[in-house]
């Protein structure tokens, strides 16, 4: 694992698979204080729910402090850099979570940051949630090689999130999405190159939900692009998650959303309701998972420090006996 947590890619399938297992560990002691007396800073150029109240809580149980600070108060871009922010932040906490704009943004902070930097969300990616759907997939026993995961909507980054996923663990990933709205084409490539996923592009709704073990969607128009909405709601009229799907997929498929949902856009209300849904336990285990990530990468920063200490300290004895 990476000192930073930018992409999906900056882990190995090892990694995944001990992230779960810690958020298993964290989830049954809540007693586990490995972030004591230490300060993350969590930034917010976007509006937000789960992520600022899971890292928050997050942090919290893993007995830190969360400084938070919104886009009106630094100004990213505007008043400040984002590697002045990066470097003084470095200074005052043990770690940067940020939800942003631009995934450069994130880049240029990693850079120039002296402690972990983590994407609690970009337009690149959303890394954070993507974990945390892999592992209540895997609390659903719905996480097995070849699982066929249907993603229906826009391809924007989720659906890149998901293409990065299907380099970690094997799946037969579908992406269903209307002509002009496909996933960047280098994420696709990077998941086709990788040979350990069967990934599809297709345009027909149902025929992508055929034995779906797993159907996913986002909303229509993310946050940015209000003004696209009207255009996006025809764009995207047939992809509905709704009986539709279900109806064609498996008896006991499952079905995910990583919210805030639109009911009657991107999925119905009788199946974001019903009981084929796992939505709100996908939500839940962002806190789990997330937490298990701010310790691993707390503690491998830890040991980082240590040992560049003591490179330094045996380079200081070497001088004192010159």
């Amino acid at each position: 694992m990476k000192n930073d947590f930018l992409s999906l890619t900056d882990i190995t399938s090892t990694d995944l698979m001990e992230l779960f297992e810690l958020a298993d560990e964290l989830k049954m002691n809540t007693h586990a204080r490995p972030l004591e007396g230490k300060s993350i800073a969590l930034i917010f150029q976007k509006p937000s729910l789960r992520t600022r109240a899971s890292f928050e809580v997050g942090v919290y149980q893993l007995g830190g402090h969360s400084v938070v600070l919104l886009q009106e108060s630094i100004g990213i871009g505007t008043r400040e850099k984002a590697s002045d922010v990066a470097r003084v932040l470095s200074r005052y906490a043990s770690m940067i979570v940020a939800r942003v704009f631009d995934h450069a943004v994130l880049t240029e902070m990693s850079e120039h940051a002296s402690v972990p930097v983590i994407n609690a969300l970009s337009d690149m990616g959303h890394p954070c949630q993507l974990l945390a759907d892999l592992y209540t997939m895997r609390q659903h026993n719905r996480l097995w090689p070849g699982v066929k995961v249907v993603y229906v909507g826009d391809g924007n980054n989720m659906a890149h999130s998901w293409l990065e996923a299907a380099t970690l663990y094997p799946l037969h990933l579908v992406i269903a999405t209307p002509e002009g709205y496909e996933p960047d084409a280098r994420f696709v490539e990077l998941a086709t190159e990788s040979g350990l996923s069967t990934v599809e592009i297709v345009r027909d709704p149902v025929a992508a939900a055929q034995d779906a073990d797993v159907i996913y969607t986002d909303v229509w128009a993310s946050m940015g692009q209000e003004s696209e909405a009207a255009e996006r709601r025809r764009a995207f009229a047939d992809y509905q998650v709704d009986f539709r799907l279900l109806n064609v997929a498996q008896p006991n498929c499952v079905v995910m959303h990583c919210l805030p949902a639109h009911r009657g856009e991107e999925i119905s209300a009788e199946v974001i309701e019903g009981g084929h849904s796992i939505v709100f336990d996908q939500a839940e285990n962002r806190l789990h998972v997330q937490k298990a990530l701010m310790t691993r990468l707390f503690d491998r920063w830890t040991a980082m420090r240590a040992a560049a200490a003591s490179e330094e300290q045996y380079a200081l004895s070497l001088f004192g006996r010159c």
